[in-house]
């Protein structure tokens, strides 16, 4: 009896590991774009505010995007994760393409999103830049927020909102950037997602 209830346990340790595998694998594609479009950055047609947790959310502008998920990292500390408990680096037009990507190592941490290449570029710099970005998102309700956390990188992920400014009313704040071609500190969308889906 006590032999019979220990395989079961092995049995379901195995799936379990199993399941975990798969769904976190990362997702592979041929060569060639696989999310070509830019992004949407559309104006507000109202400045209706949201709060959240004791965080005010100012909407900003309204955002639309199609990409590849390059890296996805989760936080649970910090103000930060109150609002946001993860990042995806996305990646469209030519970063959506795995012949460059093959040739960049991408990794996230501190809220960044991180790209390096040995010797040349894949394609120029300038372009990395303009065609990636970690965005740091906040999901608008509990079935977005399920739906995030079961993205895998490699997936394109369609996801609707708009860029916000997080306040707190000790003078704390977080802004979105409203650029794709800014880099370093401030140049992360902070991003209200509203409805995701992936492929």
């Amino acid at each position: 009896m006590f032999g019979i209830r220990w395989r079961w346990l092995l049995i379901a340790l195995v799936i379990f590991g199993a399941w975990r595998f798969f769904s976190s694998s990362e997702v592979t594609a041929p060569p060639g774009s696989i999310a070509p479009k830019d992004p949407i950055q559309s104006k507000v047609s109202s400045a209706q505010s949201y709060n959240v947790d004791g965080y005010t959310l100012v909407p900003l502008a309204n955002y639309d995007i199609e990409a590849r998920v390059l890296s996805k990292e989760s936080y649970n500390i910090g103000r930060e994760a109150d609002l946001s408990p993860l990042d995806l680096a996305l990646g469209w037009g030519a970063m959506s393409d795995s012949l460059v990507l093959s040739k960049l190592s991408i990794s996230q941490g501190g809220r960044f999103y991180y790209y390096q290449w040995q010797n040349e570029p894949p394609i120029p710099a300038e372009q990395i830049a303009s065609h990636s970005a970690n965005t740091h998102l906040i999901p608008a309700n509990s079935d977005v927020a399920k739906k995030m956390n079961n993205v895998r990188v490699g997936q394109v992920v369609h996801l609707t909102g708009q860029l916000v400014e997080a306040r707190a009313s000790d003078g704390w704040h977080w802004r979105s950037s409203l650029t794709r071609d800014d880099t370093g500190a401030g140049a992360c969308e902070l991003f209200r997602v509203e409805s995701i889906s992936v492929r």
